[in-house]
């Protein structure tokens, strides 16, 4: 089934715009104008400083490597109302599908807020030790949590900001829930943070309706603490999550005018030295409280650059502290890299993915569904299937990646019955075919087939997944682990599989084929090898539909 209308309007929107500033990185030579105090939050010693130099001294830990797989909850109260991503920005542009439906759900925003739907948000269904043990089943090795996201709400005990998940909403500390549970089935922790664009990303909050009975009547954006009194948020001060203390960005009110705005130029409002010191003492306390392996930044190279100087220290520090508790680096993520920044951090794909095998590890993320939960989505049916799930996993993994996948949760802390039943199928292909991802390296190619040929042109760019072409059975790709070699052929083999990178004229293969094993089954495989190709006969049956795993090994 079509998704509904406002599920296209807002995936339209959202996916159309992104497009926009991935056009270029922001480079390593630019000057901030903003350096950020380090008195509240001292940056870490160690073997790394604050500056792009010592950052090229970074190395991907080899568990991330062997990892591949980790699953996300992009949760937060965005996911209260349950119709989709960027909800606390779009609640606020009359017209827009999120603000009418912010209309029925809660009032007008100009008496009813973003702050209130954080007031409505208890959470009172989450279970993440049941959560995790569902993603440590499906094969995910690391966990990712929303630390917080353009909302500015932080879902954990946070010192600098009092608009926080133990203080307001569910009364939990969300993070060091996630960050138990994960430990606990020994997978690796990881927060996402994407809190430093909330300075302009909720600057619509600042305008009011162009038309109708409330026309000109302020949105409740400038509320201050002294407005609050003898109401449910008396004693906070909604700037302290809005953050719109100052003039707002030249056309504002236009929902697209921030892609454009992304990277901190065009015209946008600058952020001034108090929001970047917190945006780092936020940060910096974060990472001391639950000592993440990973940090995700929504981000082109780090946060707040070349605005300030904030993410340089965040960086040396979280890496200076993943060296003090675990004795490597850890992994943090930064988007639209140029290449000397690509030796300082492990470079992310959002919504897209590489077509050739990277010479650095690297990641890309991508949603079953909306980023935050939309019950559109669940209504039409409209999720990824665990077979481009899997088949994403298998790609990414053959081009020296990992793959971050969001299972977006509702308000209430639960998956629904179609993403439950989308995880129980990717758990049940990895329980049979894991040993072919999990600790695997890329092979000599990444593969071979038409779908390779026909999604070329996608490169390394995000917002690229929907430019890809599906697999067939005909494609097949790569992985090794020791002499071992793991072709994946992408769906069920009707007739001989020929793979012409494995005959022997190619010259691949250094040393001639022992045993050919498809997991899974008892059946031998029947094959024979020419100059031309490795011919396999194609199974009577085989284990599932998504993908057959041929396990090649070598004479010794």
């Amino acid at each position: 089934m079509n998704p509904s209308k406002s599920l296209l309007r807002s995936l339209c929107v959202s996916v159309a715009a992104f497009a926009l500033p991935a056009a270029h990185a922001i480079p390593s030579t630019a000057k901030p104008a903003v350096i950020v105090s380090t008195a509240a939050e001292p940056v870490a010693p160690g073997k790394f400083s604050p500056t792009w130099e010592s950052l090229q001294q970074y190395e991907v830990p080899e568990w991330f490597r062997d990892a591949k797989f980790g699953i996300w909850a992009h949760w937060g109260p965005q996911c209260q109302p349950e119709r989709g991503d960027w909800y606390a920005r779009q609640m606020y542009s009359q017209g827009a599908p999120q603000y009418e439906e912010h209309l029925k759900l809660y009032g007008h925003p100009s008496k009813v807020g973003f702050k209130d739907v954080i007031h409505s948000w208890k959470a009172e269904h989450w279970d993440a030790d049941k959560l995790l043990a569902l993603y440590q089943r499906a094969g995910a090795r690391y966990f990712f949590a929303l630390a917080n996201h353009h909302d500015n709400f932080d879902n954990w005990d946070s010192k600098y900001q009092p608009w926080n998940s133990v203080n307001l909403g569910p009364k939990k500390d969300l993070i060091g829930g996630w960050a138990a549970a994960a430990r606990k089935y020994g997978m690796k922790f990881g927060v996402s943070v994407h809190a430093a664009h909330a300075w302009s990303w909720y600057e619509t909050a600042q305008g009011a309706d162009k038309t109708g009975p409330l026309a000109g009547v302020p949105y409740d954006g400038k509320l201050t603490k002294a407005d609050g009194k003898g109401t449910w948020w008396d004693g906070y001060d909604p700037q302290d999550l809005y953050e719109q203390r100052h003039t707002p960005s030249p056309n504002f009110g236009d929902l697209t005018s921030l892609y454009g705005r992304w990277h901190w130029d065009n015209g946008v409002s600058q952020p001034d030295q108090a929001y970047c010191e917190r945006f780092y003492n936020r940060t910096i306390d974060l990472i001391d409280k639950y000592h993440p392996d990973l940090i995700y930044f929504d981000d082109t190279a780090l946060p707040l650059w070349p605005v300030t100087d904030a993410g340089l220290k965040i960086a040396a520090h979280f890496y200076n502290r993943g060296l003090q508790w675990r004795g490597d680096d850890g992994v943090l993520f930064g988007k639209i890299l140029e290449p000397d920044q690509r030796r300082c951090m492990a470079l992310d794909i959002e919504r897209g993915r590489s077509n050739v095998i990277e010479p650095l590890p690297w990641q890309t993320d991508t949603c079953l569904g909306n980023w935050h939960y939309d019950k559109g989505v669940l209504d039409n049916h409209g999720y990824k299937s665990a077979r481009t799930v899997i088949q994403t996993l298998i790609d990414v993994v053959s081009k020296n990646g990992n793959l971050l996948l969001n299972v977006p949760l509702k308000g209430d802390g639960t998956p629904d019955a179609d993403e439950i039943a989308i995880l129980e199928g990717i758990a049940a292909w990895m329980q049979i075919n894991q040993e072919a991802i999990h600790g695997t390296r890329p092979w000599k190619l990444l593969g071979e087939g038409p779908q390779l040929a026909a999604t070329e042109a996608t490169s390394g760019s995000n917002f690229n997944e929907d430019k890809t072409k599906p697999f067939t059975a005909e494609d097949i790709r790569f992985t090794s682990k020791g002499d071992v070699l793991y072709a994946f052929v992408m769906g069920v083999p009707k007739s001989a599989i020929h793979v012409k990178s494995l005959g022997t004229a190619a010259k691949l293969l250094a040393r001639p084929i022992a045993s050919i094993r498809l997991l899974g089954s008892d059946e031998k495989p029947v094959w024979s090898q020419t100059a031309d190709a490795l011919t396999i006969e194609a199974p009577k049956s085989v284990p599932n539909e998504i993908a057959a795993v041929f396990e090649i090994t070598p004479q010794k």
